[in-house]
């Protein structure tokens, strides 16, 4: 059953269901409401029982429409749901998609194809230039920039894009009514006009809390059809981005840089486990389009599980070329290598001098 826009909503506020609880069981797709009312655990299922039968009494009504007094106030103000024709599909074949998306800006940035560009808050000059460089030349492309509008990296990018008169994404770890960080108010005000999107999956008035941000960040890569990392560390969340964006069947991108630079080792870790090496705009687009504009997204379901475990069988602690594992499991080049890539950021595999092992920590398959 199709729900409408406060059907959604209500189904977001209910107490202690989380995205991938609520993703599992829109996937069953009860009835409404009298499926819903069966599946869901007890509390939940008393709060939304509440507020069907007896709104006056319901904390969850009130809420509700406090938040649908905050989405009459303005018209760049949206609620985005399963059906929305504004909803990016691309978000419900995750494994974790968010039940609603509250969006301040311009709907029209979703409509292009999108690339994330991820990286460090504390940028080299370098950094800093490629980051803008690739940012303008995605834009004059008629692609669409998502990052998180963090400092560094990210605001560096959406900043670029927006100046070049193109389209930028913003995803908050933070309602979209909130600035945060409080220094990128003048970009914050940009992402507000044409061309410019902000979205979270938190209400509106959520203060920034740090474990919001790896939460956000799954969002940032499945919005998008790759993920660019420019310039990160050998501990950033960039590299968390880059394993999320594998799990959900993104490409990849890293530039590379000098082995001297401790804020490129790892985009260096990343090439070497088997993310693109990017030198310019055409060899992310040129990867981009063995797949089309837009290219076929799954969730890291048992297919892609079964990709990863011919592998392991494969490997040992003696090195084992790509070529002899596209040979001995049947994958493609390209499967094999993204498989690879996902089992080393997962931390069961590495490249080492003459190809590909299994790490100590990851058993074989039984």
């Amino acid at each position: 059953m199709q729900h409408n826009a406060t059907d959604w909503l209500a189904v977001s506020l209910l107490p202690g269901m989380g995205a991938a609880r609520l993703a599992e069981l829109t996937a069953r797709d009860p009835s409404w409401p009298a499926g819903w009312l069966a599946a869901l655990p007890r509390p939940a299922s008393q709060a939304l029982r509440l507020y069907l039968d007896h709104p006056a009494q319901s904390p969850l009504a009130a809420q509700v429409e406090a938040e649908l007094d905050w989405l009459d106030a303005s018209p760049d103000r949206h609620l985005l749901y399963p059906g929305h024709p504004s909803w990016p599909d691309v978000l419900s074949q995750i494994a974790d998609p968010p039940p609603v998306l509250w969006a301040l800006g311009d709907l029209d940035a979703l409509e292009a194809p999108r690339l994330a560009m991820v990286g460090t808050r504390r940028p080299t000059r370098e950094g800093s230039g490629n980051a803008a460089v690739f940012a303008r030349g995605l834009v004059e492309r008629g692609w669409c920039v998502v990052s998180g509008m963090a400092l560094g990296i990210d605001g560096i990018a959406q900043q670029a894009a927006l100046e070049a008169g193109g389209r930028s994404i913003a995803v908050l770890g933070c309602g979209v009514d909130v600035i945060y960080p409080a220094r990128h108010r003048r970009l914050y005000e940009r992402l507000h006009e044409p061309g410019g999107l902000l979205l979270s999956e938190h209400a509106p008035g959520t203060r920034a809390r740090a474990g919001f941000f790896p939460r956000r960040n799954r969002l940032i890569t499945g919005l998008s059809q790759g993920v660019l990392v420019v310039e990160a560390a050998e501990r950033s969340g960039s590299l968390v981005s880059a394993r999320l964006a594998v799990e959900q069947g993104r490409d990849v991108f890293a530039l590379p840089g000098s082995i001297h630079n401790p804020q490129v080792r790892g985009c260096l870790h990343l090439i070497r486990e088997g993310a693109a090496l990017v030198r310019n705009l055409d060899d992310i687009l040129a990867e981009l389009a063995q797949w089309g504009v837009s290219p076929v997204v799954n969730r890291r379901t048992t297919e892609e599980a079964t990709g990863t475990d011919p592998l392991l069988a494969w490997l040992s602690d003696t090195p084992t070329p790509v070529d002899a594992l596209v040979d001995l499991t049947g994958l493609s080049v390209v499967d094999c290598q993204r498989h690879l890539l996902s089992l080393a950021l997962e931390g069961r595999a590495s490249q080492a001098a003459g190809g590909w092992v299994r790490l100590p920590t990851s058993p074989g398959p039984c």
